[in-house]
């Protein structure tokens, strides 16, 4: 994937963030991967995971896996 393709991203945060700034993005750079980086630095870095990955990491958080924050 090239650098130019992934500056054009459409990247959204979830509707429970608060006003406080912080929260991480998500786009969908490729139909097979999830891309997420932290709202507060948006030329920063990027990490981008498999969709089997990000749909297991989304399905622990939401059971509580990872404690309350």
């Amino acid at each position: 994937m090239s650098t130019k393709s992934l500056s054009n991203l459409a990247w959204r945060k979830s509707s429970h963030s608060g006003g406080n700034g912080a929260c991480v993005e998500i786009a969908v750079p490729s139909p097979v991967a999830v891309a997420v980086r932290d709202s507060k630095d948006p030329e920063g870095p990027q990490l981008h995971f498999p969709n089997e990955a990000w749909a297991a990491f989304a399905t622990a958080a939401g059971s509580g896996a990872f404690g309350e924050v």
